[in-house]
């Protein structure tokens, strides 16, 4: 082999360790998209997970940073990736940047879901969830043709966390990578009435279960954050899986991934006369229009973000805001000529 070769070999092979057989002295390397509300709280859940005394600041389109961890004293340090989708939903297709075909075995999403805003709760977890499983879904329909043997892995692995002897294996769907839902803002979900809260739990617990995820609520409380740093850095260090479980509507929801059931959840909240009168042609479906009865949502149109990242004072640069001021310029003055000409053409009436 050529230098070269041992170079795109060694890269390969950080990118893509094998979770289960991490041989001591390699590295760890993983990548973890966080996405969700506006102003739900994902930095503040990275920046706790990193252990940075930092204050949040607003997030417009795609950041980055990264945290090193050691498994053990004189070992390498293992790296974990953290993108940050900013603008709730407006900014979506920006997804594709950090999940591709080379790091996709990999990868695992965080969606953070803003409990406090329940009418934004499903348009906004289903908008992300679908734009993400179709990119993915292309990733894996590529990579069939190209590497079949990686491609049937990372289906394999979807299945990881269900037992084929649970009861509702035939039932779910699981989310095509690892996915862990985060409710923010309990402090503010714990204040409203107790029925609403249930009818939320009780939707989010089906959720995650149907796609596989891990669930867990969260707000500013450290002992909330510790909880939800546990998921995370399983996803991001290989740290051990907490064995922990909360299931009480009554208090803060703690599930990873595979330890619900159906059962357990019970029938969406509804009279039995109402579900009789829903079409539908998915059990998500029919949860869908359950919790938007009670939740009506906000238009999609009323969650994309209008403000205009160029003009925020953050990103100011002299040379470049000066430079695109006498673009604008240019712009509008070729629109009125252009306008003009328009005006003063001469069109044969034949």
């Amino acid at each position: 082999d050529t230098l070269w070769d041992l170079a795109i070999a060694e890269v390969e092979k950080r990118e893509n360790p094998d979770d289960d057989n991490v041989k001591p002295g390699e590295i760890w390397e993983k990548s973890i998209l966080f996405m969700g509300n506006k102003n739900g709280g994902k930095t503040t859940i990275i920046l706790r997970c990193l252990e940075r005394e930092e204050s949040p600041k607003p997030t417009l389109a795609l950041e980055y940073t990264f945290g090193r961890r050691a498994r053990r004293h004189n070992a390498p340090k293992d790296v974990a990736h953290f993108w940050e989708l900013g603008g709730g939903t407006s900014l979506v297709e920006l997804i594709r940047i950090p999940i591709t075909t080379h790091n996709i075995r990999s990868f695992a999403v965080v969606l953070v879901l803003d409990l406090s805003k329940p009418d934004e709760l499903w348009t906004t977890m289903e908008s992300l969830l679908q734009v993400t499983r179709n990119h993915v879904n292309k990733i894996l329909t590529k990579l069939e043709k190209t590497n079949p043997e990686v491609a049937a892995e990372i289906k394999q692995r979807m299945w990881n966390d269900l037992r084929r002897d649970h009861p509702d294996y035939a039932l779910v769907d699981p989310f095509p990578m690892p996915l862990v839902i985060i409710g923010s803002k309990y402090d503010i979900f714990y204040e409203f009435d107790s029925e609403m809260r249930k009818i939320i739990s009780k939707t989010l617990r089906f959720v995650s279960h149907y796609y596989g995820a891990s669930l867990v609520f969260t707000s500013k409380s450290e002992a909330l954050l510790l909880k939800a740093r546990a998921l995370i850095n399983h996803l991001a260090f290989g740290y051990d899986k907490s064995k922990s479980l909360s299931v009480d509507p009554s208090k803060p929801l703690f599930i990873p991934a595979g330890l619900d059931s159906m059962s357990q959840i019970g029938p969406p909240p509804a009279s039995d006369s109402d579900l009789g009168k829903m079409r539908a042609n998915t059990p998500l479906e029919l949860w869908k229009k359950v919790f938007e009865k009670t939740f009506p949502p906000k238009s999609f149109c009323a969650l994309q973000d209008t403000k205009d990242p160029a003009q925020d004072i953050q990103y100011a640069e002299y040379e470049v805001d000066v430079m695109r001021a006498q673009k604008n310029q240019e712009l509008e003055q070729y629109k009125r000529n252009a306008s003009k000409s328009w005006k003063e053409m001469d069109f044969d009436s034949d």
